[in-house]
């Protein structure tokens, strides 16, 4: 009997699979859950909708929900972060105004403006949330964070928070998909080691019954028809660099200052098949849809299928795994953000770095990866620099960090002079105004103005 609380846990979906990941383990089939958000009507829905799949797979477990965040806490030995600081309102503005000063994201929610900026809102509230669950959760509570910008919040929680968090994606997993896609072979026949920051991390080893994949990876990548026509940014970074990176086309092309400069260029650059190979503001469209799809057919909800609580329905996400290793010692390999410390030797110490990670009874290990390979390297250290001013800026309300940050970011900088990028962070500010009490006193002035 352990207790698990999932924070942000309206999210359309998430939460829900999640949920499935974590009772499909039969050991878990007596663990307490608590939900919270700050959406009254969310929480709701998807309480409602994981309820009725628990029912569905015979388990008798209540879920208790509460927007009381520290009810939520009170006892958790784990808690899963899922929120949306600002939601979509907020998201709007990260992807808008940036637009209006030539900077084009595809998704915003990591580096470049729209990512700095929802790490400003996103970090403040991670605060006080590990402040409620150093006072009222069980002792040495580990925080699973999924909320972007992953390596921000991860970093913000770790050294200002003073709770252990790891910080977990998908993106490698993705990635290796599609390497075993390239090369016409089963995905879970690939084994591969990634090293990096979340979102910038580099598959350094990928084999397939013992041949090493990397040598052919961008000839095979050049020859695929649908990969060579939708990831050319990921394709032309192996290229130049020699190292395939785990994220989207979408998603690399903003956090780098080639590829998304001139609009003129940008259709050579990405694919509008699919949102992630970097249409504009394709994320925020895409969550824009799911959202009114989700409020609209809810009352259809009973017609929706169940997830079934099953091994082989279990998602790639990270976080249960985690959890059952710890709990039962079954031990699980996967990648995570954790603090760098000497784990990768040629990024800062103090970065968050997303390395491979063994858990067991015993705990997380971390094992020791040596340099990225220096063009990689150097790639990350232009984002970290970034990240680091941002987490200080977001920590103590430092406008003048913040701008510096921007001015620093490698999209922001390739399209921006200084005199825009200040216009620019002073109009995200004044628009994020709710969601950023650190910055009371510098919004009011803006607002005087």
């Amino acid at each position: 009997m352990f207790k698990v609380a999932f924070i942000g846990a309206g999210s359309i979906g998430f939460t829900r699979n999640l949920l499935r990941d974590l009772l499909s383990v039969p050991e878990f089939h007596n663990i307490e859950v608590a939900f919270t958000d700050i959406n009254q009507d969310y929480l709701d829905m998807v309480t409602h909708l994981c309820q009725q799949d628990i029912a569905h797979n015979g388990l008798n477990i209540n879920i208790t929900k509460t927007l009381n965040r520290r009810e939520a806490f009170a006892g958790a030995k784990y808690v899963i972060n899922c929120i949306r600081q600002g939601l979509l309102e907020a998201f709007e503005t990260d992807v808008k105004i940036p637009l209006k000063y030539g900077v084009d994201q595809c998704v915003g929610d990591t580096l470049c403006a729209g990512g700095i900026m929802y790490g400003q809102r996103t970090v403040i509230e991670l605060l006080g949330i590990c402040a409620d669950i150093r006072e009222v959760a069980e002792p040495g509570c580990l925080l699973l964070n999924y909320s972007n910008p992953n390596a921000m919040v991860t970093w913000a929680c770790n050294q200002f928070g003073g709770v252990n968090t790891i910080g977990l994606c998908h993106g490698v997993q993705a990635g290796g998909r599609l390497i075993a896609e390239a090369y016409d072979i089963p995905a879970d026949e690939i084994d591969y080691t990634c090293a990096g920051i979340n979102h910038q991390t580099w598959y350094i080893a990928a084999q397939h019954k013992g041949r090493d994949l990397l040598p052919g990876l961008l000839a095979a990548f050049e020859a695929h028809e649908r990969i060579s026509r939708c990831e050319k940014v990921r394709i032309d970074v192996l290229r130049h660099f020699g190292y395939f990176s785990t994220e989207s086309n979408g998603h690399l092309s903003e956090y780098l200052p080639w590829y998304r400069k001139r609009p003129d260029e940008l259709a050579k650059w990405i694919d509008l098949s699919d949102w992630h190979h970097g249409e504009t503001g394709g994320y925020l469209r895409q969550c824009t849809e799911n959202r009114n799809w989700f409020e609209q057919d809810f009352p259809n909800c009973h017609t929706w299928p169940r997830r079934e609580f099953e091994q082989d329905q279990r998602s790639c996400e990270h976080g249960s795994y985690i959890i059952e290793s710890l709990e039962t010692g079954r031990v699980y390999r996967g990648h995570f953000n954790v603090v760098n410390g000497s784990t990768i030797t040629n990024l800062p110490s103090d970065c968050v770095v997303e390395v491979p990670g063994y858990v067991d009874a015993n705990g997380v290990h971390i094992p020791h990866v040596g340099e990225l390979p220096w063009g990689c390297a150097a790639i990350c250290n232009a984002s970290v620099n970034v990240q680091r001013l941002a987490v200080l800026a977001a920590v103590h309300g430092d406008a003048t960090l913040l701008k510096q940050a921007m001015m620093l970011d490698p999209l922001v900088s390739a399209v921006c002079n200084t005199e825009e990028v200040c216009r620019m962070t002073d109009e995200m500010l004044v628009a994020g105004e709710k969601w950023l009490p650190q910055y009371k006193d510098v919004i009011a002035e803006l607002i005087a103005e």
